[in-house]
């Protein structure tokens, strides 16, 4: 599986009841809209691959139960708990000029204003107020970048496979 093709949209972490049904975390905004996008790719344990369609499913509490095709019982769902629920980049809707999904920055090179290598993103994540970009440089320094456009993150050129930064290259 080519994983530069695909977006995380969440995982199975549990098993609820003894039909078959699992917990899921959804990373999609609202967590419900997970079920907006497929096929499901299910990653899971010891390299297990398997491609589902119309899984479907409602909130509970502050989870999300979910029904996959062909699970009927709670061994079969038991099978699945760690999955990683991913979807074809494809089947993201497209955005306005200037917008990118976190997947889309990943990997990418970032400089500071200077031209100064400050690594490729391995991945982002969000402290509550904004995102934050991590990096990796050769020498396997990690750096993290607010990722906060116009005052740290000055460009994106997805062509050029370039972010370019207003960051010291000692922070």
């Amino acid at each position: 599986m080519n994983r530069e093709r695909h977006v995380l949209l969440g995982r199975i972490v549990g098993v609820h009841g003894v039909r078959g049904a699992v917990k899921l975390e959804s990373f999609t905004e609202p967590r419900l809209a997970i079920f907006d996008y497929e096929p499901w790719l299910l990653e899971g344990n010891a390299g297990r691959v398997e491609e589902i369609a119309e899984a479907h499913g409602h909130a509970q509490g502050k989870g999300i139960v979910a029904m996959l095709p062909g699970v009927t019982d709670r061994d079969a769902a038991a099978a699945w708990i760690g999955a990683r629920i991913l979807v074809p980049r494809e089947a993201l809707p497209a955005l306005e000029a200037g917008e990118f999904y976190q997947t889309d920055l990943e990997g990418l090179q970032v400089v500071n204003e200077a031209g100064a290598d400050l690594g490729r993103v391995t991945h982002l994540f969000d402290n509550g107020a904004h995102d934050v970009l991590v990096t990796r440089d050769e020498a396997g320094r990690e750096r993290l970048i607010p990722y906060v456009v116009d005052v740290y993150v000055k460009a994106v050129d997805l062509d050029a496979g370039c972010i370019t930064v207003d960051w010291n290259q000692d922070d």
